[in-house]
């Protein structure tokens, strides 16, 4: 029994020893087959994956997205539009430079022509000399005032010749008023008050118009004196206390406010 195992054992180690190799290749190429086969797989389902995602439904998701991304026809011709809105607003304003200098042009001719006309004045009314050449800057001497005034009779007894006046025209004029005020002599009442501010509407933003010609506002002037009882100052001190051009734009400041409060009537006594 034991001799009849040998033989089968010895047999066994034979086969083994004498198993065709080209057996064993197949095995192992079988075995790399499934693997490459295996791989194969793999690559098959990243190949599907990129299929999946290469859909036409992930597709229109992705130039959705792309879409969103970039701006649209409409969008785009409303950007250019604002822009070419600002940018034309912003040409339709003109600049401030050229503005100021229509307006100096403007001022300059018109006191040019209102220099010529009061110098051809014949009745010897007013006449004017500019401050320090400034042609924007003038003293104005007013020579004649209602002859039956007792204004008239104060100039007469204190030999004044004239009632001088400072008149500065600002860069607007003529469509806003100059700014006007006494210089000497010493006034009282006739609507001249604190600094020789003088309390006439159409000097005021509101009362006034580019119409108005300086000869014109001087006449008003003359004859608002003599409806005011205006006097010549002769107390003693007071009359040779020369009048002062801040106190006189205070003044005049102060009387606006109040006569645009309640109209150009007489105001209350504590509003002065």
């Amino acid at each position: 029994m034991a001799t009849l195992l040998r033989k089968i054992g010895l047999i066994r180690l034979h086969d083994r020893d004498t198993e065709d190799p080209k057996h064993h290749q197949g095995s192992l190429k079988g075995t790399k087959g499934s693997q490459k086969n295996n791989t194969n797989k793999h690559c098959q389902t990243a190949n599907e994956t990129n299929n999946i995602l290469s859909t036409p439904e992930i597709k229109a998701r992705k130039l959705d997205q792309h879409g969103k991304d970039k701006p649209t026809g409409k969008d785009k011709l409303g950007k250019d539009a604002k822009e070419k809105h600002k940018a034309t607003s912003a040409s339709s304003i003109p600049p401030l430079a050229p503005h100021r200098q229509h307006c100096t042009q403007v001022r300059t001719r018109r006191l040019m022509k209102e220099l010529q006309e009061i110098r051809r004045l014949g009745d010897n009314f007013i006449t004017v000399e500019l401050v320090e050449d400034n042609l924007y800057d003038w003293n104005v001497k007013l020579h004649q005032v209602d002859k039956d005034s007792a204004l008239w009779q104060d100039m007469k007894e204190t030999s004044t010749e004239f009632i001088l006046l400072n008149v500065t025209f600002p860069d607007n004029f003529p469509f806003s008023p100059p700014f006007m005020r006494v210089l000497t002599p010493r006034l009282e009442n006739g609507y001249v008050l604190d600094g020789g501010a003088i309390c006439m509407e159409l000097l005021t933003p509101r009362g006034w118009s580019s119409a108005y010609t300086v000869e014109a506002v001087m006449r008003q002037f003359a004859a608002s004196l003599v409806k005011g009882q205006g006097r010549i100052c002769r107390k003693a001190g007071k009359s040779k206390k020369a009048f002062s051009r801040k106190e006189a734009e205070a003044t005049f400041k102060s009387l606006v406010k109040t006569h645009e409060k309640y109209g150009w009537v007489s105001p209350p006594v504590s509003d002065g």
